[in-house]
């Protein structure tokens, strides 16, 4: 009987001791899981309203769920008694094991974050980045997707391009044109430009905010150089490229403009005597 007496004042002491440790644990528990339901949702609106990636919407909201439910559970472990420092422990290796092994693709993933939060581009967008010219096909969590103006498609890490400079040409709607025309130094200098420009004016591609402009870039070995310079919409860049390219020759043609071809002009000297 004194036994049994032992074992009921064990209990209860035990129940005294840890019983409102367990209810609070209990309580927090419950209360945090729906804290953190309710911080995944907000999260996810506001991911929602500022239009980020659906793809990375799913992963964030669950990542973030994860990784702080984990912090809650060793957080109530810890109100009850539970040492949890070596569980902390093996959790921080383990955490560091695979961000090593992850590194280059956590580094992605973080540009792919980056770029779909602050959008220095979108699908659409004729940008430069990483040495490659093309217009972005897609935007995926760890890759951007370009297609050149070759039709090949070019896929760049996102870590590599949210670390490197970005040069999109579509943001502001219009984009120069930049070419180059070489007349020969008897060619009149003003019929070429006006014929140039004639060919810009009628272009119905070509913008008109800002002018087309023609000028004197160079005074060449062969040629006088003259700078065209046109505006277009990024879509249209290629189609004007090529159009004013061949316009231009058939107009000077026609104009009486010669185009030279690359000459040396070799001077003798009557006097010198070639020594026997």
């Amino acid at each position: 009987m004194e036994k049994y007496q032992n074992l009921i004042e064990k209990a209860y002491e035990i129940i005294l001791v840890y019983g409102p440790k367990f209810i609070l644990a209990l309580v927090v528990l419950i209360l945090g899981l729906w804290i953190i339901n309710r911080l995944t949702k907000v999260a996810k609106k506001v991911m929602v309203n500022h239009k980020v990636d659906v793809s990375l919407i799913g992963f964030v909201a669950s990542l973030t769920n994860i990784g702080l439910k984990v912090l809650l559970l060793v957080s109530v472990a810890g109100m009850i008694g539970i040492q949890t420092t070596s569980f902390i422990a093996i959790l921080g290796a383990a955490g560091l094991a695979v961000g090593l092994a992850l590194q280059g693709t956590l580094s992605n993933f973080a540009g792919g974050v980056m770029i779909l939060i602050f959008k220095p581009y979108k699908v659409g967008d004729l940008i430069h980045a990483q040495g490659h010219l093309g217009t972005v096909k897609e935007i995926h969590i760890f890759v951007t997707i370009l297609l050149s103006p070759e039709s090949k498609t070019i896929i760049i890490p996102n870590g590599a391009i949210s670390n490197g400079n970005i040069t999109n040409y579509t943001t502001e709607g219009k984009i120069r044109v930049d070419l180059t025309f070489g007349i020969s130094y008897e060619s009149n200098i003003k019929k070429a430009k006006d014929l140039l420009l004639s060919i810009m004016n009628n272009h119905d591609k070509v913008l008109q905010d800002p002018p087309p402009f023609v000028g004197v870039s160079e005074l060449a070995d062969s040629s006088v150089n003259l700078a065209v310079r046109p505006h277009a919409k990024p879509q249209d860049y290629w189609q004007v490229y090529f159009d004013v390219y061949e316009q231009g020759k058939i107009a000077l043609d026609e104009g009486g403009i010669v185009i030279p071809f690359p000459q040396v002009d070799v001077h003798l000297d009557k006097n010198n005597t070639v020594p026997k």
